[in-house]
């Protein structure tokens, strides 16, 4: 994204309803003990490696993979999905508890990276033991929020972190089965 395509983001940046944030809050405070389900769809379009996404009732998302990964690189791949949900889920977490805090958002930017070793390819190139997946991931929260220290900056992105549902999916052990259906 270019600096110029930053500014206007931040130019139009619109924060969220306080008073709607603390009923929500107070929501879940009345009932701690409530689960939802989610749920998605992933169809294989028949385009090499796309993939239509569909969640609730929104249009498809798509993923796909680059040329050199054999995709028509229309979309994010898989893994780069993962790491924008990750620095989606970071953001609103940011958002939401400066704005519970009385503090004025103009931005927040993550940056997210992460390391991952592709020679298997899915399991049908170099099978040789090595860790499959993300071996390291790295966020980087770019604030742009007036009426905070840096202190509290700093303890504003821990709590972030810590109460972040995708982070903690990411970092944390989690049951997922696959079976045929």
């Amino acid at each position: 994204m270019t600096a110029h395509a930053v500014r206007e983001i931040v130019q139009t940046f619109e924060t969220i309803d306080r008073d709607k944030l603390r009923a929500l809050s107070e929501r879940g405070r009345a009932d701690p003990s409530v689960v939802k389900t989610v749920r998605a769809k992933t169809i294989a379009e028949g385009r090499r490696f796309r993939h239509l996404n569909y969640v609730r009732n929104l249009d498809a998302h798509i993923v796909d993979e680059p040329p050199a990964l054999l995709g028509d690189d229309t979309a994010p791949n898989p893994t780069e999905a993962l790491l924008a949900a990750l620095g989606t889920c970071v953001a609103v977490g940011l958002q939401a508890n400066a704005v519970a805090r009385g503090w004025t958002v103009r931005g927040i930017t993550i940056e997210s990276e992460g390391d991952i070793n592709i020679t298997s390819v899915w399991g049908t190139g170099d099978l040789s033991e090595k860790p499959v997946g993300l071996t390291a991931v790295r966020l980087k929260a770019h604030l742009d929020i007036d009426g905070a220290s840096p202190d509290e900056l700093d303890a504003l992105v821990a709590h972030a972190a810590q109460w972040s549902p995708v982070l903690n999916t990411v970092q944390n052990p989690v049951s997922v089965t696959l079976a045929r259906a």
